[in-house]
């Protein structure tokens, strides 16, 4: 399973970007991914200050969408 991110740099709110991050070693299933994602957020939220998480989601690999 894929967290899929939209963030948005804090100090410039209209320059926003996807990011990709694996979740749950390798685990198929989207309650899973939903379980682990908080602490998954938590952790990428700290590595990137200068960034704010606008919206998230879920989405197995082969699923996942172009843009969020």
């Amino acid at each position: 399973m894929l967290l899929l991110l939209s963030v948005c740099l804090l100090a410039q709110p209209a320059t926003c970007h996807d990011e990709e991050i694996p979740v749950g070693g390798g685990a198929a299933n989207a309650f899973i991914c939903l379980r682990n994602s908080q602490s998954v957020l938590a952790q990428w939220q700290e590595e990137h200050p200068e960034y704010h998480v606008e919206k998230w989601r879920c989405a197995s690999r082969g699923a996942a969408p172009k843009k969020l």
